[in-house]
């Protein structure tokens, strides 16, 4: 089944981004997904985004539904029809609606993990985390800056915007193939956050992500985005 034409607001999005070794994600990286690299480094990370008027397209904004959601994304290239793409692949979702966790694989992209998420933002400050059922968690404390990282391996705010619109293409795990969805923001613009503190059981797997392999690099947010999520065709699973 292909998933519909989704339509919504995007009221808040924060892109917490760290620079992964290479070899780290290409032992990681399922078939035919490998890392794309910024200066010999690959990028990942998790979108924590609320969502709200999210309904199919045609349908008035008082049938629409909101919800916290966290994705883990790394960013990636492939071959498809001797043709190079790219967008992320995110191996995990995470939501507040028990609607998108069952609806997860249909009306939306993959599988969604129900989770406990605590949100608190005032005067620029946002304080935002979940945790799942399976006990996967986020979390996150950070300001609105106009400071950017001098230890990022970004040269500066207008190349990570860039890099991550460009990336507007994601494919999520579902039980025999990747789901695949794209983003079309009517509006894109980001802005810089400074991170106080961030933790994330994922990308803190040292099964996953051996000690040292991992460093944050930035943090992005991005607020009141028109936007729409475009179903795409799906791709097999490789062995």
């Amino acid at each position: 089944m292909k998933i519909p034409r989704i339509k919504g607001i995007i009221d808040r999005r924060i892109l917490i981004n760290y620079q992964i070794d290479k070899e780290v994600l290409e032992n990681y990286l399922p078939k035919p997904f490998r890392p794309k690299l910024v200066n010999g480094k690959g990028i990942a990370g998790i979108c924590l985004i609320r969502l709200k008027e999210i309904r199919p397209k045609g349908l008035p904004r008082q049938f629409g539904i909101s919800s916290e959601n966290g994705a883990h994304r790394i960013a990636v290239e492939w071959t498809e029809n001797g043709i190079q793409k790219e967008g992320v692949f995110i191996p995990r979702r995470d939501t507040s609606s028990r609607l998108n966790a069952f609806a997860g694989g249909t009306i939306f992209p993959g599988i969604h993990h129900l989770a406990k998420f605590t949100v608190n933002e005032q005067d620029g400050n946002y304080e935002v985390g979940f945790v799942s059922r399976d006990k996967t968690s986020l979390s996150i404390k950070a300001r609105e800056t106009t400071t950017w990282n001098k230890e990022s391996i970004f040269e500066n705010l207008q190349c990570v915007s860039d890099f991550f619109e460009e990336g507007s293409v994601g494919y999520s795990p579902d039980k025999n193939d990747f789901d695949g969805l794209e983003l079309k923001a009517y509006n894109w613009e980001v802005s810089l956050l400074e991170v106080e503190d961030v933790r994330s059981s994922f990308f803190e797997n040292e099964a996953i992500f051996p000690k040292g392999s991992v460093k944050f690099d930035n943090a992005l947010l991005m607020k009141n985005i028109e936007h729409e999520w475009i179903g795409l065709k799906k791709i097999k699973i490789r062995s």
